[in-house]
């Protein structure tokens, strides 16, 4: 059991949620995915086991992701799933209720982040803070973002990618698109029906993906095997894939990524570009992951372009450090050098 006046950051990403306890460092990683009784609602499994059901569970059960690109779509399971980690995090038997502080999407509105904030409540929370992904991310990644340099981000999680510019510890210019690594397993999945009449699972999916899949051609170029249900026979089958159709099936996503942060470049201050050329862009999440997607971007933006040493954890990390300034805040205060908004009961 942790002691009193235990801090706790979260990372609750569409695809995984990632706790980071002060002192302790990460201690939880898993998938944000919830089984639950159809017609009960009663929850069976969360997180890995939870994962391990989807697309195999008979028609009383259901698995879930509670949150859709980057935001709650299920107030109630997200609610639970929370208090889940959470108790996981502190264990069961603590007698003090943690503060949290969660990243949120740099787009996300009012209502959704009073809902955030009502869930972390609502799962034992004492206090609860919220953090713009982009600002942890650069946070977690050890960017000084306190000076009056610019130095930008480019979060690619699960269900959305956020770009900011940042400096003297705010967002100057900042974006957010819906389109990241979920995109990227739907447009494969799609790719993989439309050109071999083959039906795949997201899992299958997102599994090709990590094994074949990259931002530019490979030489020599990699092969997999994937199985699936043929669309014309019903039966079991399996094709072989390359990584240049995965390019091909990925290239409108990666498009989209590339376009929003020449728009982000277009709407800096020229100061702030010149500080980005010298510094480079960095990238964290998941999506960022994607076999050469930093060499992609640094040849369509002319930017250099670099890889977080831990982008998985870059986020939840950087809420984990911000938790150090809690003390120094004021109950209804905006602290601005983080970006973050802190709201108490």
């Amino acid at each position: 059991m942790f002691g009193f006046g235990m801090d706790i950051g979260i990372d609750l990403g569409t695809a995984s949620v990632i706790l980071y306890v002060r002192g302790k460092g990460i201690v939880l990683m898993e998938p944000s995915v919830v089984a639950v009784e159809a017609k009960t609602g009663r929850l069976l499994a969360i997180g890995s086991e939870a994962r391990r059901m989807i697309g195999r569970t008979p028609g009383n059960i259901i698995a879930v992701r509670p949150l859709r690109q980057g935001v709650i779509s299920d107030f109630e399971v997200t609610r639970k799933m929370l208090r889940y980690f959470i108790n996981k995090a502190c264990g069961e038997r603590s007698f003090f209720r943690p503060r949290v502080m969660i990243s949120v999407p740099s787009s996300i509105t009012e209502v959704e982040k009073r809902a955030v904030i009502d869930a972390a409540y609502q799962a034992g929370a004492k206090k609860a803070f919220l953090i713009e992904e982009p600002i942890a991310a650069a946070i977690g990644a050890g960017l000084d973002i306190s000076k009056p340099s610019g130095c930008m981000v480019v979060d690619i999680g699960g269900g959305t990618t956020d770009i900011a510019v940042i400096s003297l510890g705010g967002t100057v210019v900042s974006m957010s698109i819906k389109t990241a690594g979920d995109d990227f397993d739907e447009a494969i999945a799609r790719y993989i029906r439309k050109k071999y009449h083959l039906m795949i699972g997201e899992r299958t999916a997102e599994e090709l993906k990590i094994n074949a899949g990259t931002a530019i051609p490979l030489d020599p170029p990699i092969k997999v095997n994937v199985r699936g249900r043929s669309l014309v026979t019903g039966l079991p089958m399996i094709v072989e894939v390359s990584c240049d159709e995965i390019l091909e099936a990925l290239s409108e996503s990666l498009s989209v990524i590339v376009d929003a942060i020449h728009s982000v470049l277009e709407r800096t201050p020229p100061e702030l570009v010149g500080d980005i050329g010298d510094k480079g862009i960095v990238l964290t999440g998941g999506g960022s992951l994607l076999r050469n997607l930093d060499k992609l971007l640094q040849d369509k933006l002319s930017v250099p372009v670099y890889l977080a040493d831990d982008p998985i954890s870059c986020v939840a990390l950087g809420t984990g450090k911000a938790l150090e300034y809690i003390g120094t805040l004021d109950a209804s205060s905006i602290y601005s050098d983080a970006k973050m908004v802190f709201v108490e009961r």
